[in-house]
């Protein structure tokens, strides 16, 4: 009987790359517009990135395009998002027992907090020309900037298997 054995380091290469996006756009009009910029289709994927945190739990918006003759994967997800709460005060007082939400903000790779989303594009080997993607998204008008993100210095990177 044969015996097979398996190397770790060959599950953790990481084979995408990440572009984060700075911009007040909505989502769905993010999408519209790198699709006119970008030779991709982004639509929205109904299997939202579901994470729990102390504060509660969230789902992060998630559009993607599979390339099939490249065989690669593209993904804009939304990094910012709110948990509402339900507290009720206790104390004794003339509001006594008042429901109240409370409204907190959560990301999904917390260490980029002023970034607004990611694109992720996986299997990139030679394949695409990231510079060019860069240079194309700056160009939408909406967006502040577009730049890329170093994927060793992501200390959350398990929120990015999906």
């Amino acid at each position: 009987m044969a015996v097979h054995k398996l190397d770790f380091e060959d599950f953790d290469e990481m084979n995408y790359q990440l572009l984060a996006i700075h911009t007040s756009l909505e989502d769905y009009r993010l999408a519209y517009f790198i699709n006119q910029k970008l030779p991709i289709n982004l639509k929205i994927n109904k299997n939202e990135i579901h994470i729990n945190i102390k504060e509660g739990e969230t789902n992060f918006s998630r559009f993607n395009h599979y390339d099939k003759e490249k065989e690669v994967s593209w993904d804009l997800i939304q990094n910012k998002n709110e948990v509402i709460q339900q507290k009720r005060n206790n104390n004794q007082n003339l509001f006594l027992n008042l429901d109240m939400e409370v409204s907190t903000k959560v990301f999904l790779l917390p260490e980029f907090k002023k970034v607004d989303y990611f694109l992720k594009i996986e299997n990139t080997d030679e394949v695409v020309d990231i510079k060019e993607i860069q240079l194309l998204l700056n160009t939408i008008d909406n967006i502040s900037t577009a730049y890329f993100v170093d994927t060793h210095k992501i200390k959350s990177k398990n929120n990015l298997i999906f």
